[in-house]
């Protein structure tokens, strides 16, 4: 039986060594993501076989949920193996976050044994990052104006993310917060931010790569992420000041410029349904919106019974 422990800042280098090489471009294979929302989900790795495999707890802990197997060998010795985990704890296998490539794969080893639901509110909008950076054509124009805007009414540094301004950070999320925070979406924004504050007080263990822009000595816009494989990385947090206009176009535009330019993309996430969200993310016009699926594994029928499932599993791996 394969054994899981909690995902810790100390286990970086192992999970990095499948995540930054695997082909998956979705933000849910961030090692800063794992960690730093780890309090939330009580995400879970394993090595087995030649392969990472991470389950974590949804649905107020009641059950488990799995990521697509990261690794080379026999993947589907290890879908059994998970397969197995989730059925020792009472549920059919659920994968989450299953981008159109990881689905081509689950079919090829287990053809038809899925049932794929897609989640659109998660899908990942992913963009060129020299688009991002340039700016270029029509379909950009307001993007510029609202740049041009800030840098005619404010003098401005971009500031690279050290251990001397993560508290100004801090501090400017703590007031975007209070500005924000609602009873209805209240647990929400506590919990971003209490993985904000863990990714900002954590940042070079994590891997994060951050930047702020600064006025007259504030901090007024900051943003940070990390990378999530070999040629694309992830935005995590973008936070502004709206009173200043154009800060967040600006901090947009100023941190794909200071990421590493042997990332051809950017990936800056999910919009949640959230409709304001989702129309900022389209209006930036994404190269790939990441389709990702939840995916539920069909038991084999002649091995899987409610009685005998454990057996029944050990059949299906022995097959």
């Amino acid at each position: 039986m394969v054994s899981f422990k909690p995902i810790t800042i100390d286990d970086r280098d192992i999970i990095t060594s499948y995540t930054l090489n695997s082909i998956y471009r979705n933000c849910d294979f961030s090692f800063a993501n794992m960690c730093s929302w780890r309090f939330l989900y009580d995400s879970e790795y394993a090595i087995s076989d030649g392969f990472l495999l991470i389950r974590f707890w949804i649905e107020d802990k009641s059950r488990l949920a799995y990521m697509f197997p990261l690794g080379k060998g026999d993947l589907k010795q290890a879908f059994c193996t998970i397969e197995k985990d989730s059925l020792e704890h009472g549920h059919p296998l659920l994968l989450l976050g299953i981008s159109p490539e990881a689905k081509t794969l689950a079919e090829e080893t287990f053809p038809g044994s899925f049932t794929y639901i897609q989640e659109r509110d998660y899908y990942d909008y992913i963009y060129l990052r020299e688009d991002l950076v340039q700016l270029k054509g029509k379909k950009y124009q307001s993007k510029r104006n609202h740049i041009n805007n800030f840098k005619k009414a404010y003098n401005y540094t971009y500031m690279p993310l050290t251990p001397e301004i993560v508290p100004q950070c801090l501090e400017l999320e703590r007031k975007w917060y209070k500005a924000n925070n609602t009873e209805e979406d209240g647990n929400e924004l506590s919990n971003e931010r209490r993985s904000m504050t863990y990714a900002l007080q954590n940042y070079d263990k994590l891997g994060i790569i951050g930047g702020a822009i600064c006025v007259d000595g504030e901090i007024v816009a900051f943003s940070y992420g990390a990378p999530i494989n070999q040629d694309t990385f992830g935005v995590h947090v973008e936070k502004a000041d709206v009173n200043y206009d154009g800060s967040y176009a600006l901090i947009n535009q100023e941190f794909a410029s200071h990421i590493p330019d042997y990332f051809t993309y950017v990936n800056r996430e999910e919009d949640l349904g959230i409709p304001g969200l989702r129309k900022a993310k389209l209006s930036y016009q994404p190269a790939i919106l990441l389709e990702k699926n939840g995916a539920v594994k069909k038991p084999c029928k002649d091995c899987y019974n409610e009685k005998t499932r454990n057996r029944g599993t050990m059949a299906c791996m022995l097959r």
